[in-house]
Order: C-alpha cells, then structure tokens, then sequence
C-alpha cells in the first residue's frame, strides 16, 4: 500500500472511535456523516471533515479507499451516493454488520462498475473501535493482502484476519453473533438462578471469581462485574426487556437454510423476542451486557 489514506462514512459511536484510532496510526482520514455536529468533532481530532460523499470522494487521490461504518438499513443508499463519484479501481469497505447475502449482491454490482468491494465484521463494540477492534475479513484475497496494513492498525494485536470470499466477513460476524446470544443467554440464567437460591450467594463476588481461571472466565462475565458495580446487582435501572439488532435472526435464518440446528442460539432469540411482554432479571442480565460492551441504552423507560 503506497500511501495511508483513507475515506469514511458514518461517525457513529463505532465510526468516531475507530477514525480517531486511525489518526493516531498515522492515517490521513477524510470523513462525514449525516451529523454535523460529529463531523466537527472529528475534525478537531486531526481528521478531515467533510458534509458529503461527493466531496469526500473529491478529496482523495486515486486509486481510492473507503470505509462505510452505518446502519445495515442505509448501506444501499449510501452505495448508491457513492459509485456515481468512484471510479474503476476504487475499493469500498463495509465494516458494519451487514447481512452476508447483501455483501454478495453488493460486491457483484459493484464489481461490475469495476469498483472492489470487501466486507469487514467488526467485533468489539465502540471500546473495541477506539483501542483496538477484532476485524474478519471477506473478499479478494489480493484486496486483503494490499490492505493489511489497515487492518493491522485498526485492529487489537493478531485480531485481524481474511476469513474468505465475498460475505465471508460479515458471515463470520453474523454467527459470532449468534453465539454471542447463546453465551449471553447461558450467562444471564446462571445468575438469575443464584439471585432466586436461598443460599444467597454474592453475585458480584460469584463474577469477581468466576472471571479469575475458571472455565468461563470471559470478557462477558467481567462485563457483568462491571455491571454490578455500576448499577448494583439488582440491575434496578435496566431492563428486562431484551432487544435485538437482527444478527441473532440471520444466524438462524441461515442454519435453517444451510439445515444445521441451532437450538441454543434460536432459544436465546426467542427468550428476546418473549421478554417484551415477559421482562425478568434474567433479561436484565443480557440487557446490562449489551450495555457494557455495545453502549446500547437498556434503561427502563419511565412511566
């Protein structure tokens, strides 16, 4: 890769944390969003803010690269704003989480333009984004190899990898996710099993333990330390009910199409799905974990 420069889309709390991270790696970053007050922001940090896509892509030197950080929703739109300015050569990245099925349709359309497309899944929430992200990597393998570097910079030490074709990626993002529930789910019934014991045991001291050499010793069960630190192990303020983003879905739409079971995942969706006319402590576990580690807002609503 002859030069450090690189386009981005969408300033979110994963964007803003991962583009400060890739100033401070030495990269030249242009940038936007629909928020120009995140724009600013980025623009104090040593980025280049701009308002548009068309002026992001003015400002880069060919061959060009760009990283596309939104809502799955909005990919196609922003795409769609993008190649009218691109220009054959140019590569694109999708780091949000996409569905796999999308990225193929995405990279062929695009490649038919001759612009390059490759699907990065991003794992680590906005912490992740900002001291180092786990990045698996779908698409050309020479794409990968002339952009290591990015990866590399982008990611937590040997956190990065190619994981295969086309929708490799976000495939592989898809059903981390997936197991994710399962863990989550396993997790958050354990302790609310010990909180309902007579025996009564110290929750946030069953975490502190559990998260020093036992076998379940997780980022996760740390998580959920740090959760009953900040909020008490009554989780008063958070709530059982337990969205979902979509990616549990597609990972089982997707075993029912490939016909592998996938029972522990399915269940922790379904127990999702149920806790919002059925809300419990074992829902506020997994809503304070997605808290912790994705900064998602699972505060009850006030009546």
């Amino acid at each position: 890769m002859d030069k450090k420069e690189i386009g981005y889309v969408g300033l979110g709390k994963m964007g803003k944390n991962m583009v400060t991270r890739l100033v401070e790696k030495g990269w030249g970053v242009v940038a936007t969003d629909v928020s120009t007050e995140a724009v600013k922001e980025i623009s104090v940090i040593g980025a280049r803010g701009v308002v548009n896509v068309q002026e992001l892509v003015g400002a880069l030197s060919s061959p060009r690269l760009l990283w596309v950080m939104v809502p799955h929703q909005v990919v196609d739109t922003v795409l769609q704003e993008l190649v009218s300015s691109l220009s054959p050569g140019d590569v694109v990245i999708d780091g949000g989480n996409s569905n796999y099925k999308d990225t193929m349709r995405r990279a062929e359309e695009l490649g038919a333009k001759g612009v390059e497309y490759l699907d990065a899944g991003t794992s680590g929430g906005p912490g992740g984004a900002r001291n180092g992200a786990c990045v698996m990597v779908g698409g050309k393998r020479e794409l990968f190899n002339r952009y290591e570097e990015l990866f590399r910079d982008m990611a937590a030490p040997d956190a990065y990898g190619y994981m295969g074709k086309s929708g490799s990626g976000h495939f592989v993002k898809m059903v981390h996710n997936g197991i994710e529930y399962g863990m989550m789910q396993a997790i958050a019934e354990g302790f609310s099993l010990m909180k309902s014991s007579d025996l009564e045991p110290d929750l946030k001291e069953v975490a502190r333990i559990y998260d020093h050499q036992s076998v379940i010793e997780s980022r996760l069960i740390q998580w959920l330390g740090e959760a009953y630190e900040r909020y008490g192990v009554g989780l008063n303020e958070i709530s059982g009910k337990v969205s979902h983003s979509g990616e549990g879905l597609w990972t089982v739409e997707a075993a029912r199409e490939i016909g592998v079971p996938v029972a522990v995942i399915e269940e922790s969706l379904k127990f999702r799905e149920d806790s919002q006319s059925n809300p419990s402590y074992t829902g506020q576990v997994v809503s304070a974990l997605r808290n912790m580690f994705g900064g998602h807002e699972v505060k009850k609503e006030k009546e």
